[in-house]
């Protein structure tokens, strides 16, 4: 009985100690979200790649040093949702990046937006392109993500979602 338990408490606290980090992977600890940085800078690298994609582009700083800056955004799959591409950048493009830095002053940061050269801006966050005037709901059916309603072939049909609102 006694080794029972102390097997079970060995099991929970090891489950927890594996969960730690990759909780810890996807928080915002290292970024100052209190910040909102905007640069402009010469692109000089895209990296789409999971399991996130980078930006890399120099920009010049309040002391007149050009620094290599690295920011990223999520994986392909998600940025391709909103509208990104392999294609986005070239290297030698001008771009003007929001970003939110690390706090140890690093030239690394989580993207908020990017202008392009032709004026467009491409977003890190928020809802996704493909599904515009579509609404986010929760799918009763235990799906994490979500489903979009209003948008497919079924709405347009008139047809009610297979499960209740």
């Amino acid at each position: 009985m006694k080794a029972s338990y102390l097997g079970i408490v060995l099991g929970i606290f090891t489950v927890a100690a594996i969960a730690a980090p990759v909780g810890a992977h996807h928080g915002t600890a290292s970024f100052d979200t209190s910040k909102d940085l905007t640069l402009k800078g010469t692109v000089t690298d895209w990296i789409w790649a999971n399991p996130h994609c980078f930006l890399k582009f120099d920009a010049m700083d309040e002391t007149g040093t050009v620094r290599n800056w690295a920011v990223e955004v999520s994986n392909p799959t998600d940025m391709t949702k909103r509208g990104w591409a392999r294609s986005s950048f070239k290297v030698g493009d001008a771009v003007t990046v929001n970003l939110q830095p690390v706090k140890n002053g690093a030239p690394i940061g989580r993207l908020r937006s990017v202008t392009l050269p032709d004026g467009s801006t491409l977003t890190a966050m928020g809802p996704d392109r493909r599904h515009k005037g579509g609404t986010r709901e929760a799918d009763p059916r235990g799906c994490a993500a979500g489903r979009r309603v209003g948008v497919g072939r079924r709405a347009r049909a008139g047809v009610e979602p297979r499960w209740p609102v």
